[in-house]
C-alpha cells in the first residue's frame, strides 16, 4: 500500500522511523504510530517496498529509511492516477520502470467478434476442469524457457516468475488449454474473483504463435463467461506487448487505468 496526504504538514522533527523488524518499519511521534513502512520480496527475487502515511513529510522519512536500510534496486507499485504518491515515489529517487495497462474485457460475441473463432486444424480447446496436470506443468516449464531466453521475467505478470523445475500451476481448474496431439501448445489462466473474473495469463509456444490458437482460447473463455452471465473480465498487460495490447484492442477491450512500477537503483 502507497498512500500520502501531503496538504496537512507533518514536518515536526519528533517523528522518528524505527525498524521494528527485518522488513517493517515505524513512523513515531510522541509514543503514537503516523506512519508504516513495508519490505518484500517477490518470487523472481526483486524487492518491493511499500509506505502507508497521511503526510508527506513523514512519507519522506519512511522512504528515506527503507532507501538507506536496503540494497538497491528497490521497487514499488503506484496506480498511474495518484499523482500524489507517484511524486512522493520520485522525492526519494524512484524513476518509472514501466508501465502495465488495466483492460475491461467484454464477453458478449456480438462485441468481441469472436464467435465463429475456431482452433487450428490439429488443435482442439481443453475446458476448465478437464486440463490434465502433466502437460500443463511440461507447457508452464517451456514457457518460462522462452520468456528467459528472450523478453525476459521484467515484463511477466505475477503468474510468470522463475520457479524450480518441480513446481506444479497451483490450481489446473482455472486454466483452458489448447492440445496439439499429446501436448499442450496454450493457455489461458482465469482466476474466478467475486466482483469479476481476472484473465491473468495468456500463452502459447513459440513455435505455435500467429496460427490463431491465442484467439481461440480467448474466444472460448470470455464465451464461457457470457453464458454465465459475466459481461466482462479484466486483464492487465505490458504496455511494450505488442502482440497482446493488439489482440486486446481487436476485440474490444478499454484500457481503464494503468499501474506504474517504479524502480531505484
Amino acid at each position: 500500500m502507497n498512500s500520502v496526504q501531503s496538504n496537512e504538514r507533518t514536518g515536526d522533527r519528533s517523528v522518528a522511523v524505527v525498524r521494528v523488524a527485518d522488513t517493517q518499519w515505524h513512523a513515531v511521534e510522541n509514543d503514537r504510530v503516523v506512519g508504516r513502512g513495508d519490505a518484500s520480496h517477490r518470487p523472481d527475487g526483486r524487492l518491493f517496498v511499500s509506505v502507508d502515511a497521511w503526510h508527506g513529510p513523514v512519507f519522506d522519512r519512511i522512504a528515506a529509511a527503507l532507501v538507506a536500510d536496503l540494497p538497491a534496486p528497490l521497487y514499488t507499485v503506484v496506480d498511474e492516477a495518484d499523482d500524489e504518491s507517484t511524486t512522493a515515489w520520485q522525492r526519494a529517487g524512484f524513476a518509472v520502470g514501466r508501465r502495465e495497462w488495466g483492460y475491461l474485457v467484454p464477453t458478449d460475441p456480438e462485441v468481441t467478434g469472436l464467435g465463429p473463432v475456431r482452433p487450428p486444424t490439429g488443435t482442439t480447446v481443453v475446458p476448465a476442469g478437464a486440463v490434465e496436470e502433466a502437460p500443463l506443468r511440461a507447457l508452464d516449464r517451456v514457457v518460462r524457457e522462452e520468456v528467459e531466453a528472450g523478453a525476459g521475467w521484467r515484463t511477466m505478470p505475477a503468474e510468470v516468475l522463475p520457479r524450480p523445475a518441480w513446481y506444479t500451476p497451483a490450481d489446473p481448474s482455472q486454466y483452458v488449454a489448447a492440445r496439439e496431439s499429446d501436448r499442450y501448445v496454450g493457455l489461458v489462466r482465469v482466476a474466478p474473483l467475486p466482483r469479476q473474473p481476472r484473465i491473468g495469463l495468456i500463452a502459447v509456444r513459440g513455435d505455435r504463435q500467429r496460427r490463431g490458437v491465442a484467439r481461440a482460447l480467448l474466444a472460448h473463455v470470455l464465451g464461457s463467461l457470457h453464458d454465465r452471465g459475466t459481461a466482462s473480465a479484466w486483464a492487465e498487460v505490458d504496455e511494450t506487448n505488442t502482440a497482446a495490447t493488439a489482440l486486446f484492442g481487436g476485440i474490444g477491450a478499454r484500457r481503464a487505468g494503468a499501474t506504474l512500477e517504479l524502480v531505484r537503483r
